[in-house]
C-alpha cells in the first residue's frame, strides 16, 4: 500500500512528516519482502537459501529501525504536546513500557 493511497490523518501521535516518513519506510520494506517471497520461489541451489537468509535478515533489520523510528517520532511529538510536565513524564513512560514490552 502506497502512501498515496492512505490519508494521512492529523492528530497528536505523530506529525504529517513523521507518518509520511515511516509510511514510506514500510513501502520500502514490502517491497523488500515482495522480493524475498520471488527469492524463495526461485530458490534453486544451497546457495540460494543464503541469498534468501541474507535479504530477510536485511527485512527484518529494516522493520526494526521503521520501530525505532515510530518510537522516536511518537516521543518528539507527543512530549513536545504535552500541556505540562507530569503530561510528559506519563507519555515517557507509556512509551518506555512499549520499548520495554515489543523490543
Amino acid at each position: 500500500m502506497a502512501d498515496g493511497q492512505l490519508k494521512i490523518v492529523e492528530g497528536s501521535a505523530l506529525t504529517g512528516q513523521q507518518k509520511k516518513d515511516l509510511l514510506n519506510r514500510l513501502a520500502r520494506i514490502e517491497g523488500q519482502l515482495r522480493g524475498v517471497q520471488k527469492l524463495v520461489a526461485l530458490a534453486a541451489e544451497p546457495s540460494d537459501v543464503d541469498a534468501v537468509a541474507q535479504q530477510m535478515a536485511a527485512a527484518r533489520k529494516a522493520l526494526d529501525r521503521s520501530f525505532v523510528q515510530l518510537l522516536a517520532g511518537a516521543i518528539q511529538t507527543q512530549a513536545g504536546n504535552a500541556a505540562d510536565v507530569e503530561e510528559a513524564r506519563a507519555s515517557a513512560a507509556h512509551l518506555a513500557a512499549m520499548l520495554d514490552r515489543f523490543a
